[in-house]
């Protein structure tokens, strides 16, 4: 991959309105995130293929989807146990009601979906769960192993909680972003977003969860994701790790274009397009913790 040039120091912008204390959380688009559904799909899916069945009465386990954004996966849920009943949690009105005007209610082969808004930061489970999911979430939650302990209780006797995050957080298109929004010309407007991170290695994922006395399976994937058309990175990246730049800029049109455009230039010399399309490499970290069933 060529090496990428550094962004030059420039002037400091004429200081920005300022921010309450405490970090600034994204708004989500979800029509952006899901222009990439289909390999943003593809580790659940994989992360799925490695769960037991979960326990419930008469073959209907309770589902919990943590972070279920617009619905898209959760629904996937349905498809592997049609009779469960599930709940997506999520933080994010604009992904609630995606989720709900396309999923919620009962499925053809007979499961039902609901959503509620949660924030996973906090998130105590108020019933036992036969299985507990979470698709590229926790990656926004600081601390996130902390809760660990809490979902492991809420499990009941055999359940699972399992879950994928990314583990992209030293590629080039992070260290890009981080960099930039470090930039004397941004930092003062952008020191109180939300930074996408805290993510651990799949063995200390292990050790944690194995300390809690479950069954653990955890392992990690690099996908080679072929992404085709203009500046697919930057497109990609809109959807996820570039939200809370996009919203702390929301007020200010033109900063957000001049953003948008050197992160762009950047994307474009570190992830050149080749014949087949852009390949952009993305690890993600996969965990599967089963509770005992005595």
């Amino acid at each position: 991959m060529p090496e990428t040039p550094s962004e030059p120091e420039e002037p400091s912008a004429p200081p920005a309105p300022a921010t309450p204390p405490g970090a600034l959380a994204a708004t989500w688009d979800p029509g952006q995130y899901l222009r990439h559904s289909g390999h943003r799909s593809r580790p659940f899916l994989d992360l799925l293929a490695r769960v037991p069945e979960p326990p419930g009465p008469d073959g209907a386990p309770r589902i919990a989807d943590l972070g279920c954004g617009p619905g898209n996966v959760t629904a996937l849920l349905a498809d592997r146990w049609p009779a469960a009943r599930i709940t997506g949690f999520d933080n994010s009105p604009e992904m609630l009601d995606r989720a709900r005007k396309e999923y919620e209610g009962p499925t053809p082969g007979g499961a039902t979906l609901d959503f509620r808004a949660a924030d996973a930061t906090d998130w105590t489970p108020d019933e036992p769960y036969g299985l507990i999911v979470s698709n590229a979430a926790l990656q926004w939650v600081p601390g996130h192993p902390g809760s660990f302990p809490r979902w492991i209780d809420a499990l009941a006797p055999g359940g699972t909680f399992a879950f994928q995050v990314p583990g992209n957080f030293s590629a080039i298109s992070h260290t890009l972003l981080a960099d930039l929004c470090d930039n004397p010309r941004w930092r003062d407007r952008l020191a109180h977003i939300r930074r996408v991170g805290g993510v651990l290695e799949p063995a200390e994922y292990f050790t944690r969860l194995a300390d809690l006395g479950c069954a653990v399976d955890a392992w990690e994937t690099t996908y080679l994701q072929i992404l085709p058309g203009e500046d697919p990175v930057l497109d990609w990246v809109k959807g996820t790790a570039l939200r809370p730049v996009l919203t702390a800029l929301a007020d200010d049109p033109a900063a957000t274009a001049e953003f948008t455009a050197r992160y762009r230039d950047l994307l474009r010399t570190a992830y050149p397009r080749g014949p087949h399309g852009t390949v952009f490499p993305f690890r993600r970290i996969f965990a599967v913790a089963r509770r005992p069933a005595a």
